[in-house]
């Protein structure tokens, strides 16, 4: 674990020594299958089957953006940034693209006309549970090989990796 500072987060004073040749190969596993997942041949016939491909198809993007917007009834611009850890102009083309393919709806607050409130229609409800049901296809597949336990422990270094891309990202802004 890499070293605390005085307000008890971490520093970005590397944790692990990459100069050691056994760090240094786990680093480069790490790296490789991470690359893998997000650019792997297998992953844009993964993508197509989970998304589609015809007129309800949906974006990878905007797929994220519906399984928070599906999260309750009504989303502020702000909150939904916050939620998708975006620029809140982001979250806004965002809501805009699905709206325009009539999954979305747009809306004024009534306590707040100045706010503006997004909520997912019954046709974006539909193409997202049908894109969920075929995510749950795929990850099922992929993890049926594991063993429950090594599920579990793929599911929380999961969470941590996330967990800590979102911590480094947030010291390297400052």
């Amino acid at each position: 674990m890499a070293p605390r500072g005085a307000t008890g987060r971490r520093s970005l004073v590397p944790g692990v020594d990459l100069r050691d040749p056994v760090e240094a190969e786990r680093a480069r596993r790490i790296g490789f299958a991470w690359r893998s997942i997000r650019r792997g041949a297998g992953m844009q016939a993964l993508r197509e089957y989970m998304h589609g491909t015809g007129p309800d198809s949906i974006e990878l993007g905007e797929m994220d953006t519906l399984d928070v917007l599906i999260q309750r009834d009504d989303w502020r611009m702000s909150d939904l940034a916050d939620a998708l850890k975006v620029d809140p102009s982001t979250a806004t083309r965002a809501v805009q693209r699905l709206v325009t393919r009539g999954f979305v709806a747009r809306r004024a607050s009534d306590a707040d006309g100045r706010v503006v409130l997004a909520r997912v229609t019954s046709q974006g409800a539909a193409v997202h549970r049908a894109a969920s049901k075929r995510r749950a296809v795929v990850l099922g597949r992929i993890l049926a090989d594991l063993e429950p336990d090594e599920r579990d422990v793929l599911a929380t270094m999961l969470e941590r990796f996330a967990a800590e891309i979102d911590i480094v990202a947030a010291q390297l802004a400052k």
